[in-house]
Parts: structure tokens; C-alpha cells; sequence
């Protein structure tokens, strides 16, 4: 685990990039690929089932941690390494305010260094303190909790001054469904104190535990938005298996993610096609797919996609992420739903599609 950036303002304050230079994704070189795969993407997913998963407890924990907020001194929000914007919920920087916030991206073995060092550098540039974390080895979870206790110290120094005895320092930890919450307070702890499993949904109530005389943690469900409006974001959800199985068609998601695989530029088609023996058609991964099933699993279309996604999930075509920080890949994105926003409104202006598009990013 290593502790990057200070304390500053929040990245969705300063957009998805630097604003004081030019196209920034840590490797100038990857910059087309990464901003040809996030359009691909949204054009992709357009045609799919949407993707929505929001389990009865959900909408109960929600509710729970805004009060439970009020109690916090630090948070301490955790996403996924290979999708940290994916994993970022909207309403967060709403919720926490003004509250100290620490922000953890865990599975750091599952990236590249290229990817966590574009990470890194981003973050900082942006002035949010972020921490890269292992928490199923738990390498370096100490520091996060001498870290929590940092920021809050000045907490018992205004106790001290009004006479009253210091307290122990209360922290969330707060995220997605199965980013590994649960798992960095157990490892936090050096015992099982909150149930944790590699899939999500397993947490479903809140919970605080004691970590020594002088930190309370409070483990939290995953919260989800109640409706999903980027489909892109839901779909790498999906590939991460960091939202339910059931809100999504497996076979759908596979394909997505071996179009997504072709053109990274650190994976290719070339590991797919060593893998499997089939070739693989970056703008068809159903057909794919269907080739594999027939190859390997007798027809069977779903064990095909489910290989397809287990293997990616363990790291069998390279440890990679599948999002890059850069501002440039948000605006081409951009440009490509206002054009989809004229098409639909017929002779509408790019003036009033810029109207709806900020309205339909207002709503998410």
C-alpha cells in the first residue's frame, strides 16, 4: 500500500483531468486507444439490456449511512483499481461534504504499474490523498488506519480545549458492492470481525468495530444509485463482478469485454487468440463467444461467456485495468451522446443538445 497526494479539493471538482495541461492519461503514447475504447463503449452498450441492480438492503443501508455520517470524523471511500471511476458513486461528494476523506484503490495487484502509475499521477494532480491497496494480502492496511487517525487528530485536540476527554476516532469505510471493504477491516483488525466473500451483496447491514483504544470502523453495504444511467459504467461493473450477476445477460457482458480486451493496448487479440486457438474479431466478440462454446463447452453459450469473465477476473490475460484518467476521453464521450441527442431531437441545435446533455448528467 503506498499513500499518494495530500488533502485538497475532490477530483469531480476539477473535471476528469489536469485543467492546467494538456491530454493527460499518465502515457501520452495509449491517449487514442483509451479515448477509441471509451466511445466504442458507449456505442456498444446502446444496444443491450440495461444493466440495474438494487437489492431491497441497498436502499435501507443508504439510508442508515446518511445518518450514520453525521457521526464520522474521516471516510474512507474504497473502489475498484481497474475501474475507479466506474466505482465512484454519484452522490458521494454530496453525502461527505466537507468531511476528510481518504481515498483507497484496492486490488492494486490486479493493474499494471503503467496503470496504477497514471492513477497515481493523476490523483495528485488533483490534490486527493489516495492510497493503493492489496486488502485480500492486506500489505499495508496499518498505514491506512494510522492515516485515518492523522487526519482526525485535530478532533481530541478541540475535546482537550473544551475539557472534555478524548475519544476514539470514528471512520466509514464506504464504496461499492464488493470493492473489499469488509476485507480491509478484517485485515485492518488481524481477524474475521465482518463477513466477506468475492462476490457482491454479502454485507447488508452496518456495522461498527473496535480497532485498539482509539479508531471505531464502521463497515458499510455497498451502496449502489438506485438506477444506473451509464451503461458503460455498469457494464465494467459487470465485467469486475462488482454488481449482481442476475442484473446482467453473462453472454452480453463476455462479448463486451473481449471487444474491450482487443483493443487495449496492453492486452490485444493477439493473448485472446493464444489462449483459446480462435480468432477473434474486435467488433464481434459474440461470435467469439459462440466459437468458444462450440470449441470447448458443447453449445454451451453461458459457461463460454463465464470462462471468458473468470479468466479475466484472475488475471489470465495479464493484470490490467479498464479505465485511464483522462479529460479528453470524458469530452469525446461527450461529444458522441450530444450527436446522438441531435439525431434523436431531429433539427435541434448542438446548443440545445448541450441543454439536454447537461440535464441528463444533472439527473445522474
Amino acid at each position: 500500500m503506498q499513500i499518494i497526494g495530500v488533502g485538497g479539493p475532490s477530483w469531480r471538482d476539477n473535471g476528469y483531468g489536469n485543467p492546467n495541461g494538456n491530454l493527460f492519461d499518465g502515457f501520452q503514447g495509449d491517449s487514442v486507444h483509451w479515448s477509441d475504447l471509451d466511445t466504442d463503449l458507449y456505442h456498444w452498450t446502446k444496444t443491450l439490456r440495461p444493466v440495474q441492480w438494487f437489492p431491497g438492503h441497498i436502499a435501507k443501508a443508504e439510508k442508515e449511512l446518511k445518518e450514520q455520517l453525521k457521526l464520522m470524523d474521516v471516510v474512507i471511500e474504497v473502489r475498484d483499481g481497474r475501474i475507479p471511476m466506474s466505482t465512484s458513486h454519484p452522490q458521494m461528494d454530496v453525502w461527505l461534504g466537507n468531511r476528510k476523506r481518504i481515498l483507497v484503490l484496492n486490488r492494486e495487484d490486479m493493474i499494471s504499474t503503467a496503470d496504477r502509475n497514471a492513477w497515481a499521477d493523476y490523483f495528485t494532480r488533483n490534490g486527493t490523498k489516495v492510497v493503493f491497496s492489496n486488502g485480500k494480502l492486506g500489505m499495508g492496511t496499518m498505514k491506512l488506519g494510522r492515516l485515518a487517525k492523522e487526519l482526525a487528530a485535530d478532533v481530541n485536540i478541540k475535546r482537550r480545549a473544551k475539557g472534555l476527554l478524548p475519544r476514539a476516532i470514528r471512520a466509514g469505510i464506504v464504496g461499492y458492492p464488493n470493492v473489499g471493504k469488509s476485507s480491509l477491516i478484517n485485515r485492518l483488525l488481524k481477524r474475521r470481525m465482518c463477513p466477506a466473500a468475492p462476490r457482491p451483496g454479502v454485507t447488508r447491514e452496518l456495522r461498527w468495530v473496535r480497532f485498539g483504544k482509539d479508531l471505531e470502523l464502521l463497515d458499510s453495504p455497498g451502496i449502489l444509485p438506485m438506477r444506473i444511467s451509464d451503461q458503460s459504467a455498469a457494464i465494467k461493473l459487470a465485467i469486475c463482478d462488482d454488481i449482481g450477476e442476475r442484473s446482467y445477460d453473462v453472454a452480453d457482458v463476455a462479448a463486451i469485454l473481449v471487444q474491450m480486451l482487443t483493443k487495449l493496448p496492453t492486452v490485444g487479440g493477439d493473448t485472446l487468440r493464444k489462449r483459446y486457438k480462435i480468432d477473434v474479431d474486435s467488433k464481434n466478440g459474440k461470435i467469439f463467444i459462440e466459437k468458444l462454446a462450440v470449441r470447448i463447452f458443447n453449445g454451451d453459450v453461458h459457461q463460454a461467456a463465464f470462462r471468458v469473465l473468470a479468466d479475466f477476473r484472475k488475471g489470465k490475460f495479464g493484470w490490467t485495468a479498464l479505465e485511464r484518467p483522462s479529460r479528453w476521453i470524458k469530452m469525446n464521450v461527450d461529444i458522441v451522446v450530444m450527436n446522438d441527442i441531435v439525431e434523436e431531437k431531429g433539427e435541434c441545435s448542438h446548443k440545445t443538445a448541450f441543454e439536454a446533455l447537461r440535464h441528463k448528467k444533472e439527473r445522474i
